[in-house]
């Protein structure tokens, strides 16, 4: 059987938010199979638990929030991320304040913390939802510019393809278009370190309507019109795009199981990756849960637990 998974021990971290400023504390801990993954917002009043579904996510605006009630998280697509790469399926997370710490950016803090408390198997089987037949959502169409899409298909793993359209010499100079299949390729290496990225324009718009307060270039990669102003450049020579790839991971996980699919977008961001789920769970006969009572059957790199560094 292939069994989920969650923590052996308990891990944490401290930083600040990227768009708050905040100083947050945020205490990864093991759960109960089927409990899925749960932020608890540890800081209010009575703490109030927010489950991962397509349905949670309330702002999509610079970031994936999800929310309950009154209580949101901000910016939980990181730490997704590193859930869906490494094949997390219970999980709390306690945090102090309204948005998940940006940490250097990427993911790769994330699976640190992940990898550091260990991975336990449960007895319980880890539930997939496979993709039966496609299901795609676009904006802008014929637009040219703001034109933009995104698909799910039938596909036995989980396999991401993206593509970028920035009208910016520095992202221009770089790779365009990734593919990452989580069964052949190593998340934690080619995927987890790829940073978030913004132009000084930009950074100094949000600041000025109390956004972006925490970010800088230890946790963003930082462009002018010309250069990247980080001092040690680029992690991956198409960083850009594989960001983009890591943001969609830790959207699409968002789902609350992990999908058995094909994802190919072009110029997607996180309301149409929002979007494309919400399709997917409106047609019943687009997708089924399954698990494998034989591990031989699941595909190909599902079995074994993540691989390190």
């Amino acid at each position: 059987m292939l069994q989920q998974r969650t923590l052996k021990s308990i891990s944490r971290a401290v930083g600040v938010g990227l768009h708050s400023g905040q100083r947050v504390e945020l205490t990864l801990r093991p759960a109960p199979a089927d409990t899925g993954i749960v932020f608890r917002r540890v800081d209010l009043p009575e703490p109030v638990e927010i489950r991962m579904t397509a349905e949670s996510v309330t702002d999509t605006r610079l970031a994936s929030t999800v929310s309950t009630g009154g209580a949101k998280v901000q910016t939980v697509e990181h730490i997704m991320s590193a859930c869906a790469g490494l094949g997390i399926d219970n999980l709390y997370i306690d945090i102090t304040a309204d948005e998940v710490p940006i940490l250097d950016g990427s993911a790769s803090s994330f699976v640190f913390l992940l990898q550091s408390a260990g991975i336990e198997l449960q007895k319980a089987p880890r539930r997939f939802i496979r993709v039966l037949r496609k299901v795609e959502v676009r904006e802008g169409e014929g637009e040219g510019a703001n034109e933009k899409w995104a698909s799910l298909e039938p596909y036995h793993g989980f396999k991401l393809s993206f593509e970028i359209d920035f009208d910016h010499r520095v992202v221009n100079s770089t790779g365009q278009r990734v593919e990452f299949d989580l069964g052949t390729d190593s998340y934690s290496r080619d995927i987890a370190r790829a940073r978030t990225f913004g132009f000084t324009k930009e950074v100094e718009y949000m600041r000025s309507k109390g956004l972006a307060l925490g970010g800088g270039l230890d946790n963003a990669i930082v462009m002018d019109d010309t250069k990247v102003l980080n001092a040690g450049g680029l992690r991956y020579d198409d960083e850009f795009v594989k960001h983009k790839i890591l943001d969609a991971m830790g959207d699409l996980y968002i789902i609350g199981k992990p999908l058995l699919a094909a994802y190919t977008a072009f110029r997607s961001g996180h309301a149409l990756n929002n979007k494309l789920l919400r399709e997917l769970l409106l047609h019943s006969d687009a997708y089924e849960v399954v698990t494998f009572e034989d591990e031989k059957r699941a595909p190909r790199g599902f079995g074994e637990v993540a691989r390190a560094w």
